[in-house]
């Protein structure tokens, strides 16, 4: 089964920047897959907050409206591995962020139930 190593959390003021990274275990066509990150918040649910499409539909991006113009998702094709590019934080953004690929070929991302362990932001003064 594949695994999603998620990393780059850590406390961040304010204000502040982080870049999170994630790269799976082992998997064969990294970039036909379309690529999002997800976040927890206790008492609630999981939600999307960017989706990097497929690179059969044109690696189009897409952003949850509260994170739109700080969050900026990525991919390098050549490490596997997917990035989340988060500036202008604030403490609602904190949260335990979580990657995830969605369907072959997919201009949009879906989820199953093998998340990994996630990485822990938390944006605090």
């Amino acid at each position: 089964q594949v695994r999603f190593v998620e990393s780059g959390g850590g406390l961040v003021r304010p204000g502040g920047s982080r870049r999170l990274s994630c790269k799976p275990s082992s998997i064969t066509g990294f970039s036909n897959y379309p690529w999002g990150w997800w976040r927890q918040v206790p008492g609630k649910e999981r939600e999307l907050v960017a989706c990097l499409s497929s690179i059969t539909t044109n690696s189009v991006p897409t952003y949850a409206n509260d994170v739109k113009g700080r969050f900026t998702i990525s991919r390098q094709n050549a490490k596997n591995t997917v990035f989340l590019e988060m500036s202008l934080l604030k403490p609602e953004d904190t949260g335990v962020y979580y990657c995830m690929p969605g369907k072959w070929g997919d201009s949009h991302c879906t989820a199953d139930d093998a998340w990994g362990q996630g990485t822990q932001v938390t944006v605090s003064s």
